[in-house]
C-alpha cells in the first residue's frame, strides 16, 4: 500500500506565494519521479512540473520562472513554491510518483489533490 498526501493549497490573492508538499509513504523500494499536475474547472488534468531522480526538471511553459519544484529523497517528498500567482493558476493540484514497490511492481500513484485558487 502507498499514500500521496499533499498539504499546503489554498486562497491567495493574485502576485501571492503558496507552498504545496507531498510525502510518500508505504511500502517504498524507489521513486523514480515526483511531479505536480493540476486540473482546472472544466479542463483536462495537466502537467505543471515534475522532478526525476536524475534530478531532470520539467515546467509547464506557463509557470516556468514562477514555480519551483524540490525534492527530498531521503524524506520521499516533492515540494511545489508558486510564485507570482495568477487567476490562470487556479485548480486542484495533484501530486504524482511513479514508484517502484518491488522488482516486479512499478506503478503512478496520485495524490487526493489540494484546492488552488487565486482571486482578489
Amino acid at each position: 500500500q502507498v499514500q500521496l498526501v499533499e498539504s499546503g493549497g489554498g486562497l491567495v490573492q493574485p502576485g501571492g506565494s503558496l507552498r504545496l508538499s507531498c510525502v510518500a509513504s508505504g511500502s517504498i523500494v524507489s521513486i523514480n519521479a515526483m511531479g505536480w499536475y493540476r486540473q482546472a474547472p472544466g479542463k483536462e488534468r495537466e502537467l505543471v512540473a515534475t522532478i526525476a531522480s536524475g534530478s531532470t526538471l520539467d515546467y509547464a511553459d506557463s509557470v516556468k520562472g514562477r514555480f519551483t519544484i524540490s525534492r527530498s529523497i531521503a524524506k520521499d517528498m516533492v515540494s511545489l513554491q508558486m510564485n507570482s500567482l495568477k487567476p490562470d493558476d487556479t485548480g486542484v493540484y495533484y501530486c504524482y510518483a511513479d514508484i517502484r514497490r518491488s522488482v516486479s511492481h512499478r506503478n503512478a500513484y496520485w495524490g487526493q489533490g489540494t484546492q488552488v485558487t487565486v482571486s482578489s
